[in-house]
């Protein structure tokens, strides 16, 4: 029992004093190449099993010759260890490369493709979280350029809607000024009304930039869906009066959401006057509320007559109108970004689908607890 504790105390001391060693080489060459370190590891593996054997033969007094045929057995397995972990080294160095070089494509803009071959495990679920991240980063950058383009639209869009009315004001400013106004009256009552006009429109470009900025302070309170309907079809009757459409609340059920009152009451006013200025007359618009799952589901249907397919991803988009006519009624295309953007707030969904003779805008809420 005695020969073996010796043994082992022995050959951990020479295991150990090789290790230490090698533990300093690593740490000296830690910014060199991965063949490297392999080698190192390798090499103090070896060395630490050589030196272990030659410290309990020099205790047990082994022959010389007994000696040399252990120190040459080690030196072979040293020479093999060696070549294996440097051809090892070398193709796991090789490998990275080839993913280093793939990733640096899809960071310039391009797709990734993992490199050919076979692949160690850690390497495939690498190359795998890699095509994942392109996939992410393609969407982004193409998020990104439509956004781009939608802020492009929108800037020219408003240029426009800003300009015409601008015209128009100082036309009828001049003619009061100097005196050829043959109604002033009605001068004065159009200049109210295009001077409204743009507040609603500066209005929105505030609220759609607190929104996109994420400034959108939200003071959630618990309310009936009840009452939210209510008080948006009492504020849009006179528009719907005015362009003889009936309002029509079916089936409203009174469930409690927790929602900021005056933020929810423009998503459904903005969601009724679309509704109404794109709904014929002697048409119906009809708004109804009812619990769907953990959520409230606010649905707002006209009778537009559709929208074409195409277009329906880019109906909550910035700008977005339906058509090319830039007439005072379609506003500035700001209503519907504006819906998206506060329930979004809200922890919702704004989705809108074609129904027969028109569409339904929906938005969805989560439900009080």
């Amino acid at each position: 029992m005695r020969d073996a504790l010796l043994i082992a105390l022995f050959a951990f001391l020479g295991a150990t004093t090789a290790g230490v060693l090698g533990a300093g080489v690593l740490l000296l060459i830690r910014r060199r190449s991965l063949t490297a370190h392999m080698a190192v590891v390798a090499a103090v593996a070896v060395a630490a099993m050589l030196a272990g054997t030659l410290a309990v033969a020099r205790a047990m007094f082994l022959s010389r010759h007994d000696l040399s045929v252990v120190t040459t057995v080690v030196a072979m397995a040293a020479v093999v260890s060696l070549v294996t972990a440097l051809l090892l080294g070398r193709w796991v160095v090789a490998r990275s490369r080839e993913l280093a070089l793939a990733a640096r494509s899809f960071g310039d803009g391009g797709d990734f493709a993992a490199p050919d071959g076979p692949a160690a495990a850690e390497f495939a679920a690498l190359s795998r979280e890699l095509e994942a991240t392109s996939v992410r980063l393609a969407e982004s950058r193409d998020r990104e350029r439509a956004l781009e383009s939608s802020r492009r639209e929108l800037v020219a869009w408003i240029s426009h809607d800003l300009r015409t009315p601008l015209a128009g004001l100082r036309a009828m400013a001049e003619a009061l000024e100097d005196g050829v106004a043959a109604d002033p009256d009605r001068y004065l009552r159009q200049i109210r009304t295009e001077v409204e006009r743009l507040n609603d429109m500066v209005g929105d470009l505030f609220e759609l930039s607190r929104i996109h900025a994420g400034a959108l302070s939200l003071s959630p309170a618990r309310m009936s869906v009840y009452d939210l309907v209510g008080d948006a079809l009492a504020g849009a009757d006179p528009l719907a009066r005015e362009h003889g459409v009936r309002l029509v609340g079916d089936g409203v059920e009174p469930v409690p959401v927790e929602v900021d009152g005056r933020e929810m009451s423009r998503v459904l006013g903005n969601l009724l006057v679309n509704a109404i200025r794109r709904t014929p007359a002697d048409g119906t618009v009809a708004v109804s509320a009812r619990r769907a799952g953990e959520g409230v589901v606010l649905s707002v249907t006209d009778g537009c007559g559709g929208i074409p397919e195409e277009d329906l991803p880019r109906v909550f988009d910035t700008g977005w109108r339906g058509s090319d006519a830039r007439t005072p009624p379609a506003g500035a295309g700001l209503g519907l970004a504006i819906v998206r953007g506060i329930v979004e707030a809200h922890r919702g969904r704004a989705d809108v689908r074609n129904v027969d003779g028109g569409c339904r805008f929906e938005v969805t809420l989560p439900a009080a607890g």
